[in-house]
C-alpha cells in the first residue's frame, strides 16, 4: 500500500495539467491540507527534538569526560604529595612532577574568576603542599623536635566579612595549641586579592586527658626508649585533666603583627569545590584542600 501511495504522488508530481482541466475544491478538502501541514510541523519538531536530545547527550558525555579527567589529575597531584611533609621534603624529581601536574590542572580551571565566586572560596582549607620558603624553617624546627608535630596548617576564609585566618595547629603528648594570624582581604582583580595582616593569636593550650607517649623516639640520630616514662605519666593523668580544664577557661593571647610585612597579595589560579591552587607575591605555590573533601583521605 505504501508503494502505491508513493507511486501515485510521483505520478501526480510528474504529470502535466491539460488546458481547461479544472479541479473542484471538494477534491482537495481544506482539512486534508491542514492535516498535512500539521504533520509536517510535527515531523520538524520531532526532528529538532531528537537533534536537541542528541546534543544534550553529547554535551553531557563531554562534560563527564572533562570532569573525570580533572578528578584523575587532582588525585594524581595529591598522591604526589605523599612523604613530602607539605613540600618540605620533596625531591627535585617530585617537585618537577608537582609543577607539571599543577600546570595541567590550572589549564582546565573551571572557575576563571575566583574572586567572583566567593561562595567557593568560603570555608576552611587545609594546606597540602607549598613551595613557600618562609615555612621551611618552621617545618624544619618542628620536625626536629621530638614528640612535637604540626598537625595541621589551614586557611579559613569568611567572604561575608572579607577575613582570612591562617592557623598552625601544634600537637604534643601533653597538649595542643594553635598560632594564627587574622587578616582582612580586598578584591583587586578577578583572580587576585590583597591581604592585610591585623593581629596574631596564640590559642589556649588544650591539655589531653589521656597522655600518649610512643615507645621510642628518634632524636639527633639516637633512638631513645620512653617506656620507663609511661608508668610515671599514668599517675599524673588525673592532675593533667583538672589543669586542662583550668587553662582552657582562659582566653587566647592576641598580639600585634610586625609592620615590616603587613600586606601581601594572593593569586588564585585554580578553584573548585574541593581544591584551590594559589600563588603568593613571591612566586610561592600553595595547594589547599577543602575540609571534608575525600582528597584529604588519599
Amino acid at each position: 500500500m505504501a508503494s502505491s501511495v508513493i507511486a501515485s504522488v510521483s505520478h501526480f508530481a510528474c504529470c502535466k495539467v491539460s488546458p481547461g482541466l479544472s479541479f473542484r475544491s471538494s477534491q482537495f478538502p481544506a482539512n486534508r491540507l491542514k492535516y498535512s501541514s500539521r504533520k509536517s510541523v510535527s515531523v520538524q519538531r520531532l526532528t529538532l527534538s531528537a537533534v536537541s536530545d542528541f546534543d544534550d547527550v553529547a554535551s553531557t558525555v563531554v562534560v563527564e569526560k572533562e570532569f573525570s579527567e580533572i578528578d584523575a589529575l587532582k588525585k594524581q597531584l595529591v598522591d604526589s604529595f605523599y612523604g613530602t611533609n607539605r613540600g618540605l621534603s620533596a625531591s627535585s624529581e617530585t617537585s618537577a612532577e608537582v609543577v607539571e601536574l599543577i600546570a595541567q590542572i590550572e589549564a582546565v580551571n573551571p572557575t576563571p574568576a575566583p574572586t567572583e565566586a566567593l561562595s567557593l572560596l568560603n570555608g576552611k582549607w587545609i594546606l597540602a603542599y607549598t613551595t613557600f620558603a618562609g615555612l621551611v624553617p618552621l617545618l624544619s624546627k618542628a620536625a626536629a623536635l621530638p614528640l612535637l608535630k604540626i598537625e595541621e596548617i589551614s586557611q579559613t576564609i569568611d567572604s561575608d566579612n572579607f577575613t582570612v585566618q591562617n592557623s598552625f595547629l601544634f600537637v604534643g603528648p601533653l597538649a595542643s595549641t594553635s598560632i594564627s594570624t587574622n587578616s582582612k582581604f580586598e578584591v583587586r582583580s578577578p583572580k587576585r586579592v590583597q591581604i592585610k595582616f591585623e593581629e596574631g593569636v596564640i590559642g589556649t593550650p588544650q591539655l589531653t586527658d589521656s597522655i600518649e607517649i610512643p615507645e621510642t623516639v628518634e632524636f639527633l640520630g639516637q633512638t631513645i626508649d620512653l617506656t620507663p616514662l609511661k608508668g610515671l605519666l599514668t599517675s599524673v593523668e588525673g592532675t593533667a585533666s583538672s589543669v586542662a580544664k583550668t587553662i582552657s577557661s582562659h582566653p587566647p593571647f592576641k598580639f600585634s603583627v610586625s609592620h615590616t610585612r603587613v600586606e601581601s597579595w594572593l593569586l588564585t589560579t585554580y578553584l573548585d569545590d574541593e581544591l584551590r591552587i594559589s600563588r603568593g607575591d613571591g612566586g610561592a605555590v600553595f595547594v589547599l584542600i577543602k575540609e571534608g573533601s575525600p582528597l584529604l583521605s588519599n
